[in-house]
């Protein structure tokens, strides 16, 4: 896994997985979902496209540096918490999937911090 491939490709598929489900929403779920859900299901879709970019990103650091792992783990697991359970609650309405979403959200803020800091390490 040093050299970023399987991560890039990760990355690549879940920016797919991110660019379907802004359709699905814009094309299959607009006239059956309500406008809070669809907001919803709108801010999944948006920072789990931005962070499979980021993965793509930490990709090339782990490639360069050795370094970076930590937060592509934390960005997969920031997508799939953070947007999967905005994406069941927008289907479902069931609130309490509302309680597993700032779990993503600390996830993604920390990738953040673990690449800042893979950024600022030392070969």
């Amino acid at each position: 896994m040093t050299d970023g491939r399987p991560i890039r490709a990760l990355a690549a598929i879940l920016a797919g997985l991110a660019v379907a489900a802004g359709a699905l929403a814009a094309h299959a779920l607009e006239k059956r979902l309500t406008a809070e859900a669809l907001d919803w299901w709108d801010t999944g879709a948006r920072y789990h496209l931005w962070h499979a970019i980021a993965l793509w990103l930490v990709a090339d650091t782990i490639r360069a540096t050795g370094r970076g792992r930590g937060a592509a783990l934390a960005f997969i697991a920031g997508i799939v918490l953070f947007s999967g359970s905005l994406y069941a609650l927008a289907l479902t309405g069931e609130r309490s999937l509302g309680m597993i979403t700032p779990f993503g959200g600390v996830a993604f803020l920390v990738g953040w911090a673990l690449l800042a800091l893979s950024a600022l390490a030392k070969r």
